[in-house]
């Protein structure tokens, strides 16, 4: 089993910055994507940012400029720096990590989420 835990999620003023981390543990593979997904209030949940294992990057167009994913391949964390944050960010951050699995197995985990509020 595979666990994905975030942290650093919390209130800030618009305008304010936070960092969001997420930490692979368990019976690991090498993750072929690690990313980050959100659902605001009322909302679906939509792809934030996506980093491949060789550190191409893809962004929401809502979050070009202003949020940069990372990642540390050893030590299987992604990290999000989020900056000039809008209250229309708001919404519960989801951790994704996906491997491609002999077979054309597609394994996908889930972290359980952190809450960004950022008020205006």
């Amino acid at each position: 089993q595979v666990q994905l835990v975030e942290s650093g999620g919390g209130l800030v003023q618009a305008g304010g910055s936070l960092r969001l981390s997420c930490k692979a543990s368990g019976r690991i593979f090498s993750f072929n994507t690690m990313g980050w997904y959100r659902q605001g209030p009322g909302k679906q949940r939509e792809l934030v940012a996506v980093i491949t294992r060789g550190g191409s990057t893809n962004y929401a167009d809502s979050v070009k400029g202003r949020f940069t994913i990372s990642r540390d391949n050893a030590e299987n964390t992604v990290d999000l720096q989020m900056v000039s944050l809008k209250p229309e960010d708001t919404a519960v951050y989801c951790c994704n990590a996906v491997t491609f699995a002999p077979g054309g197995i597609i394994l996908n985990y889930w972290g359980q989420g952190t809450q960004v509020t950022v008020s205006s």
